[in-house]
């Protein structure tokens, strides 16, 4: 490797005679850097996959790691490669981190890596967590025995896991696992098992004599186009975290915008697109796609009075063309992910270059704005059609597009993330800056009233003949139907509650999120008239590549809680003796919870720990026995999944259940409110009974801590 103009170049050079060499001291770090965008490339690049040694016979140029001026600091650098595509592991598109620069990749390098905990500690935090759940006296001795015997048992696991630690010095030992295993091989469909969804409230600037849809789409373009010059540039500042300012790993930015899953046999991928050379985004009105540019050359966002052309050309062109002739492909993208890869390697054999044109086009857009024929009114009825698109709207979908808005004919607006290389927390950043530009905001924008032509195609125009054969047609019905199964099995509910919030609990001396969890499990448990295995997801984006971590909601604290509260309200607050106990029972909990959330965000929980154990067992040996004992089993399957989000100008948010026997939870605390999002499978009737559950748990700890309040301040 040499340095020359502030470019790596690389000539004659093959992986083998890299690994050999032995660079004079002021080289190796060229070195590390051309191997590691050699290794990007050949992601990026089908035909240098399988090699084991490749040569690259004529000057390559990877990309400058020179320091950007600061005059461009905020222009979008342009990738040597139009497209890279991933297969699950954060290293390979890692060079583009030092290609981007800018403050948001800043503290990548200087992240601490995961750490992996000592067996002993995570069977110390483990036993707890299942204990509660035991069904009979024998069951929680074998467990114990079990416990007692982890430590020996899986001393060569754990060494193997230290190993691989060391071999994942510049990432994660969990990332490549977590990202193929828990997403990109799950073969079932992404919607409702993957993806989530955020609910706007509602924008009262948007006029009232012009199409809503059409309004409140272009201030959110327009604020997307804002955020994403800042990420594709790199000059969003790194995020942080608490009162000391930890800053948090910015790898996943990468795959936000100009992004795409791809189905494929077995394992997905996934593709992220040179934001350079796209200025388009992707508009989808009653099942047809549309390109719409909305960014001008420089990345700012086209004015506000071109974008509603624009959208108001796809409105119009969607509503031209009826049903007649129309392949409706966005049904195929919900179905199992086999399933769409065949019919999307079916869509190329039978369209050939104009279906794969197609294809990238759509893949390249920045994001996917689905303007749904619909007019919501409830948060129920906006929950359904953003987790899902309803059965009404499910056509109007792409659903392997990392970011899909969603705009209806009255207003409402929301959001869906494809989860797969991204968790929710950095797409909270951008649904921020969305809310908050409302369309009065987007009209005081310096070029809002410039008016230039709006450029809108129709992205499958050109191939829409090709598609319509028999074999395509038979695809599309049965991912329709499969899609309509799934829908139909489902049911949502939406609690509102108004009685108080987190102003209540914290004047009540108890944290909120922790006093909601013990809330939803007096609920659960007055549901199912047992506690259930509990996951609440924790960050641990302080380290490099990290994503995230369980907190365990089950306790001894919290099983002592519920039973003290009963299977129904046991009316005997008034009672000193008892409120006393109770209260202190649930401050007991409360602390319990909040200490494992601690241990989990510094990725000291135990459910990572055990997967990275397990994967490191060889075939022929035996797993350790704690791994086939039923408690253990049934401690970690999460019958209720749940999540915390609270943003001031979000009215919902969720997804779906993560076992058929459980219910997703997704839960927000406001100031004097909180909102939950239930699912679950419709025959099992559990979302209403359970919003009910959640009410009744909340009023009663509300009068029990009311009460107390007022006996003991007369004393």
């Amino acid at each position: 490797p040499l340095r020359h103009a502030n470019h790596f170049i690389v000539s004659q050079l093959t992986l083998h005679s890299v690994n050999s060499l032995n660079p004079p001291k002021e080289e190796t770090e060229y070195c590390k850097t051309a191997m590691q965008h050699i290794r990007m490339m050949i992601r990026a690049t089908p035909s240098l996959r399988k090699p084991a040694t490749i040569s690259l016979n004529k000057t390559v140029r990877i990309f400058s790691t020179a320091a950007h001026d600061a005059s461009d600091v905020a222009l979008i650098q342009p990738w040597n490669v139009p497209m890279i595509e991933s297969h699950g592991d954060y290293r390979d598109e890692a060079p583009l981190e030092a290609h981007i620069g800018g403050h948001l990749y800043e503290h990548q390098a200087s992240l601490p890596r995961l750490p992996i905990p000592s067996v002993e500690e995570t069977i110390e935090r483990f036993l707890p967590t299942a204990l509660p759940l035991a069904k009979s006296q024998e069951e929680r001795d074998t467990l114990l025995e079990a416990c007692k015997q982890f430590p020996e048992q899986a001393r060569e696991l754990q060494k193997r896991l230290e190993e691989r630690r060391q071999v994942f010095s510049d990432s994660s030992w969990l990332q490549l696992w977590w990202n193929t295993l828990g997403y990109l091989q799950v073969r079932d469909p992404i919607m409702i098992n993957v993806s989530y969804f955020f609910h706007f409230s509602d924008d009262p600037t948007l006029p009232l004599n012009q199409p809503k849809n059409v309004t409140r789409g272009a201030a959110i373009l327009m604020a997307v186009a804002e955020f994403r010059k800042q990420v594709c540039s790199g000059n969003m500042p790194a995020e942080t975290i608490g009162k000391k300012h930890t800053p948090l790993c910015s790898a996943a930015f990468k795959y936000m915008f100009h992004a795409c899953r791809i189905p494929r046999r077995t394992q997905d991928s996934y593709r992220i697109y040179d934001p350079s050379r796209h200025s388009h985004c992707i508009v989808a009105r009653k099942g047809h796609f549309f390109s719409l540019d909305f960014i001008d050359a420089e990345g700012n966002a086209l004015p506000l009075s071109t974008i509603e052309t624009g959208l108001q050309q796809c409105i119009d062109l969607a509503d031209s063309y009826g049903d007649s002739g129309r392949v409706e492909l966005g049904w195929l993208t919900s179905n199992d992910r086999d399933s769409w890869a065949d019919a999307r390697n079916e869509m190329i054999r039978s369209g050939g270059v104009a279906v794969e044109d197609a294809l990238a086009e759509l893949e390249s857009g920045a994001m996917l704005l689905c303007l749904d024929d619909e007019e919501p009114v409830s948060r129920k009825q906006c929950a359904e059609l953003f987790l899902h698109g309803n059965l009404s709207s499910g056509n109007n979908r792409f659903f392997d597009k990392s970011i899909q808005l969603f705009v209806t004919n009255n207003g409402k607006a929301g959001f869906m993330g494809e989860h797969s290389m991204m968790d929710g927390m950095p797409m909270v950043g951008m649904a921020d800056h969305v809310t908050a530009t409302t369309y009065a905001a987007a009209t005081q924008r310096p070029n809002a009233t410039q008016s230039t032509r709006a450029q809108v195609k129709n992205i499958f125009d050109d191939a829409n003949l090709s598609l319509q054969t028999s074999k395509l047609s038979f695809m599309i019905a049965q991912a329709k139907q499969n899609y309509t199964k799934l829908v139909t099995d489902h049911e949502v509910q939406v609690q509102s509650y108004q009685g108080y919030g987190s102003n209540f609990i914290k004047r009540a001396g108890f944290s909120p999120d922790a006093y909601v969890q013990m809330a939803m499990q007096l609920a659960t448990y007055r549901l199912w008239g047992e506690q259930a295995g509990t996951y609440e997801a924790t960050q641990v984006r302080p380290f490099l590549h990290g994503r995230t971590e369980t907190t365990r909601s089950v306790s001894p604290a919290s099983e002592a809680f519920v039973k003290a509260m009963g299977l129904r309200p046991k009316y005997n607050e008034h009672d000193t003796a008892i409120r006393t106990a109770k209260i202190g029972l649930l401050r007991d909990a409360v602390t319990s919870h909040v200490a494992y959330i601690g241990k989990a965000a510094a990725a000291h929980g135990v459910d990572r720990h055990f997967l990275g154990l397990s994967m490191l067992v060889e075939e022929g040996e035996d797993a350790p026995a704690l791994y086939s004992h039923p408690l253990f089993i049934r401690s970690k399957r999460w019958r209720v999944s749940t999540s915390h989000l609270t943003h001031k100008r979000f009215e919902n948010w969720g997804y779906g259940e993560v076992v058929p026997d459980g219910v997703g939870l997704a839960y927000a605390i406001k100031a004097n409110n909180c909102v939950f999002n239930i699912t679950a499978l419709k025959e099992n009737r559990w979302a209403e009974p359970l919003s009910h559950y959640l009410e009744e748990a909340l009023n009663e700890m509300q009068q029990m801590i009311e009460i107390h309040q007022a006996s003991t301040s007369k004393l």
